[in-house]
């Protein structure tokens, strides 16, 4: 006996398993109301125990269904609901949480490398297209937090689509500790240190984790590996990565102080944003490889002991080292950790006599400063604020939904980081809410109509047929938004399009010169027909048409059976 298929909110319909992973499972499906496959992603119960995280998960799915780019994979709706499969000793909050996506037919970039090498421009071209969409994503606000090969899907035309966007952050924000963060996602390989830190993470956190991609896309495998996720957490935190080329000696030399200055331990010294990494990389496929020197200084420079790395070292290590799995994968003598210890006992000393020498001259005025808080101040008082403390501000305006025009959204460096005295402080102004005009629609065919929408910044909504008898098929008659009209990106616009019919009466009865005008009104032709077996009538009458009443097409011929008087 067959069982009647799942649906999902009374609408979605849940058809076969397509792929799976650590948290969820994905499922081919089908939007019964608006008629359309989509891809169901129904996540592990066990991650919606508590109702805050259920909230979590709605807000996040929230914010990456206003994302719309060809290179993201479109999120529709998010909810949960009552678990089928869940028995009747089930605890009663058990809840099924789920996200309907887009449909993407295409093939995991976690499979491509995993059936065997990668040309070097597949793999510029493969991360090139997750930059561009974070470039996106940031702007908007969005931080991805688990960009892995498992994220990301490479469409039958070679198109590159990023998913799972918000959803890592939900799980992240449910989760207390590195290690329930890790066994939950499964991504420590692509952590960046301040993830595996368990400190906040900006949209740095995404260039990093996108540098570990490449890497492993130039190299075949990870910068660092081991046999548990707190081993290489340890790693992404202390550890320096070898430069692709001296894994795989067909990895252009060019690539390589790319790859290292995307693994920067400091998010300072990464790229600033999604767009300066595409630059880089764009510039690099066509210049010169850099000599061991220039690499060495580059190494030197992004991976140099520093007090402040030897003690977010030491305090990894506190962090790290009661987990006996870590195991180190870079090769070294046992000796080298007698020398680390000496080297932080030396920085141990000399901050100790720093400090004396401080506290023993009072007078000594410091060069220090830390960046206050200015956001939402207008960006008067922000760089008055800047001012006094003898730094620059340099005002960069940007759209906003949340922040009055004319105040701080944020600024580079953010509130409460070091600087030195005099340094320049990015200051990004709200320049209001972005709008986008409405082009004209009316009059416009449907795909004229997508096309125009879709220039616009704008989103196609439900499309509802009506006849008309002067308007061919699919001719747009209204829109649920006046032309020229200024409104926010992304909103859905509602069509009406002419159907290209009209509806047909039951004109069985009526005069054939009643029938006939009543015809020609509604873009119809008539086409009287005599028949001879049947009584006359006087005046003729319609006793059968050739169509059914209901809808057909405009100008289509309907034959109106009459029965001639007879010959005589």
């Amino acid at each position: 006996m067959s069982t009647e298929p799942r649906v999902l909110a009374g609408r979605y319909r849940v058809d076969e398993l397509i792929g799976h992973g650590g948290m969820a499972k994905v499922y081919r499906g089908f939007d019964l109301t608006l008629g359309r496959a989509v891809a169901i992603k129904i996540l592990d119960p066990e991650l919606a125990r508590d109702t805050a995280f259920r909230t979590r998960f709605r807000l996040e799915a929230q914010s990456a269904s206003r994302m719309s780019h060809p290179s993201i994979v479109r999120v529709f709706d998010a909810g949960d609901e009552a678990d089928p499969q869940a028995g009747s000793g089930a605890p009663s909050g058990t809840v099924t949480p789920y996200i309907v996506m887009e449909l993407i037919h295409g093939t995991l970039l976690k499979d491509i490398i995993s059936a065997g090498p990668v040309s070097v421009d597949d793999a510029v071209r493969y991360v090139d297209g997750i930059l561009e969409a974070l470039d996106y994503s940031h702007r908007a606000g969005v931080v991805h937090r688990d960009i892995k090969p498992g994220n990301v899907m490479v469409t039958e035309k070679g198109q590159v689509k990023v998913m799972d966007f918000g959803i890592a952050r939900a799980v992240s924000d449910s989760s207390s500790t590195v290690a329930e963060t890790t066994q939950i996602i499964g991504t420590a390989a692509y952590f960046s240190p301040e993830q595996a830190k368990g400190e906040p993470v900006d949209a740095r956190a995404d260039l990093y984790s996108t540098g570990v991609v490449l890497y492993e896309l130039l190299t075949g495998r990870q910068p660092f590996r081991g046999e548990s996720p707190v081993a290489v957490a340890y790693q992404h935190v202390s550890e320096t990565p070898l430069a692709p080329s001296e894994v795989n000696e067909d990895s252009p030399g060019a690539l390589d102080p790319i790859v290292l200055r995307a693994l920067a331990k400091d998010p300072y010294q990464r790229y600033p944003d999604a767009a300066h990494f595409r630059a880089a990389l764009d510039a690099a496929v066509e210049g010169r490889a850099p000599s061991r020197k220039e690499i060495g200084a580059l190494t030197s420079e992004l991976y140099g002991p520093s007090p402040k790395q030897a003690q977010e070292t030491a305090r990894s290590l506190r962090q790290l080292s009661s987990d006996t799995t870590m195991t180190r994968t870079q090769s070294g003598p046992p000796v080298a950790w007698i020398w680390a210890g000496v080297a932080l006992l030396a920085v141990l000393l000399t901050s100790v006599l720093f400090w004396v020498v401080s506290i023993s001259s009072p007078d000594t005025p410091s060069t220090s400063r830390t960046v206050p808080n200015v956001v939402d101040m207008s960006s008067e008082r922000a760089q008055n604020a800047l001012s006094e403390l003898d730094l620059t501000a340099k005002l960069v305006l940007e759209s906003s939904s949340e922040i009055v025009e004319g105040n701080v959204i944020r600024t580079d460096p953010q509130a409460g980081v070091a600087v030195a005295e005099g340094d320049e402080i990015t200051v990004y102004v709200s320049s209001g809410k972005e709008t986008v005009v409405v082009p004209t629609l009316v009059g416009l065919s449907l795909p004229q109509a997508k096309d125009a929408l879709s220039a616009a910044g704008l989103q196609l909504g439900t499309v509802i047929q009506r006849n008309d008898k002067s308007l061919q098929a699919d001719t747009v008659m209204e829109a649920s938004e006046k032309a020229d009209a200024e409104i926010a990106p992304d909103t859905v616009v509602n069509l009406v399009v002419a159907s290209g019919r009209v509806t047909l009466t039951d004109l069985t009865g009526w005069t054939v010169d009643a029938a006939t005008r009543q015809l020609e009104q509604i873009g119809l032709a008539a086409q009287p027909t005599e028949l001879t077996d049947c009584p006359a009538t006087d005046p003729a009458t319609v006793i059968s048409m050739s169509e059914a009443p209901g809808d057909i097409a405009i100008g289509s011929t309907v034959e109106l059976r009459f029965c001639a008087a007879p010959a005589g």
